[in-house]
C-alpha cells in the first residue's frame, strides 16, 4: 500500500554501507573462491550412470520426433505457398 501522508517511503533511500562497492582483485580472493566453489560441488549429488542414460535417450528420442514434425509441417507449408503463388 501507499505510504501515508506524513510517512516517507523507504524506496527511494540509499543502501548505506561500511563497505566499497567494487573490491580490488586479489588472488587470495580466488583462492577463497575457488576453495569455496569446490566446497559447494562436494554437496552435489550427480546422477548414476543409468538414469544419465536414461535422460539422455529421452532427450534424443525428442529431439528426433520434434524436427521429424517441424520437417513435415515446414514441408507442407512450402508445397501450400508454392501451390497459391501458381
Amino acid at each position: 500500500m501507499s505510504a501515508k501522508k506524513g510517512e516517507r517511503s523507504l524506496k527511494n533511500k540509499p543502501v548505506v554501507t561500511d563497505q566499497p562497492a567494487v573490491k580490488s582483485f586479489s588472488f587470495a580472493r580466488v583462492k577463497e573462491f575457488t576453495a569455496e566453489v569446490k566446497s559447494e560441488f562436494k554437496k552435489i549429488v550427480w546422477p548414476d550412470k543409468k538414469v544419465t542414460l536414461g535422460s539422455t535417450g529421452v532427450v534424443i528420442v525428442l529431439v528426433f520426433l520434434v524436427s521429424v514434425y517441424l520437417g513435415a509441417v515446414d514441408l507442407f507449408i512450402g508445397k501450400l505457398v508454392s501451390y497459391i503463388l501458381k
